[in-house]
């Protein structure tokens, strides 16, 4: 993802490569000159919410102006990085949306109720996982999808 993100071949960076998230966060820990991608959950804590230490987050200057202005400074704790992903202030990429996905349109209604149940009721277990909860328009726009 991080060669991606920089518009590289992951053949092209060097240092040291490490598997997974947990390694990522624990390397970057260890190395005061290393630099790592890592989903949220391994950066801040799911309980206090706020950034493991050792680790801080790089911000993105969202508008080049060469400053992170208030509304790009969002990275003190996990519910401020949160709604700024779920309300698309936070860019995509390096943020990203996850699918569930089936071979060719299923027809069971165990997984198109579960589907629902996700889109709706299970919205309130996503940050307990370190996800982001989805916004309205996205779900309905979902809930379409999978409506009969």
């Amino acid at each position: 993802m991080w060669a991606l993100y920089l518009d590289k071949k992951q053949e092209d960076l060097t240092g040291i490569g490490v598997f997974g998230d947990p390694g990522m966060a624990d390397a970057v820990k260890k190395d005061n000159n290393s630099i790592g991608f890592n989903n949220i959950i391994y950066v801040y804590d799911i309980t206090s919410r706020k950034k493991y230490e050792g680790i801080e987050v790089v911000p993105i200057d969202l508008n080049n102006n060469g400053l992170i202005d208030v509304d790009e400074d969002f990275y003190d704790n996990l519910d401020s990085v949160m709604s700024a992903v779920k309300n698309n202030k936070y860019p995509s990429p390096p943020a990203r949306d996850l699918y569930f996905v089936t071979k060719g349109k299923t027809q069971n209604e165990l997984v198109i109720e579960f589907v629902k149940w996700i889109l709706t009721d299970g919205q309130k277990f996503v940050n307990e996982g370190g996800y982001v909860q989805l916004s309205e328009e996205k779900i309905k726009e979902e809930l379409k999808k999978i409506s009969k």
